[in-house]
């Protein structure tokens, strides 16, 4: 009998299976898709700059987006996105803005950035789904988050490691 346990490692190849973007060139997208809404394109060296990478780094990974139809690319040129590179670049945006609203309504604040990046790309669309839900359920009930805000205020400040019995 199959089990559908699987470990981490395991779970991120099923992923990678699943789509053909890797976590690395969802993040390019998404500042691609940041730079043409504001501009209508970007340069090599801006997206080296913003991402903190160097530039032949970013030639590598933007020539796989162009051969995967998400951007059009020409060397010593602009980055301008397809349709298909718009409408996954939305999305990307829209996970990364959702999952950090998310995080900071937890009260996360120190490495919201960090943490935001991190769950981004192993999330699924089923959580996202839901935490979209939860998100529209504190936008229409403000008491609940009022009270859970509230709540994180009266335990400590230095909480010991995590003991899930209490």
């Amino acid at each position: 009998m199959k089990s559908d346990f699987h470990t981490f490692r395991g779970y991120q190849l099923l992923i990678q299976q699943q789509q053909a973007l890797t976590p690395s060139m969802e993040d390019y997208l998404e500042m691609i898709y940041r730079n043409c809404v504001k501009e209508g394109h970007v340069r090599m060296n801006q997206l080296a700059d913003q991402l903190n990478v160097r530039s032949s780094s970013v030639t590598k990974i933007v020539q796989k987006l162009a051969e995967l139809d998400f951007l059009i690319y020409r060397p010593y040129g602009i980055i301008q996105l397809t349709e298909k590179g718009t409408t996954m670049g939305k999305f990307l945006l829209q996970r990364h803005n959702m999952l950090k609203d998310f995080l900071e309504k937890l009260g996360l604040t120190g490495t919201l950035l960090q943490d935001t990046e991190m769950l981004e790309h192993h999330v699924s669309l089923e959580l996202l789904k839901t935490i979209r839900i939860f998100l529209l359920f504190l936008e229409n009930q403000p008491a609940f988050l009022q009270a859970f805000t509230e709540f994180r205020q009266t335990l400590p400040k230095a909480t010991p490691a995590i003991d899930l019995d209490n």
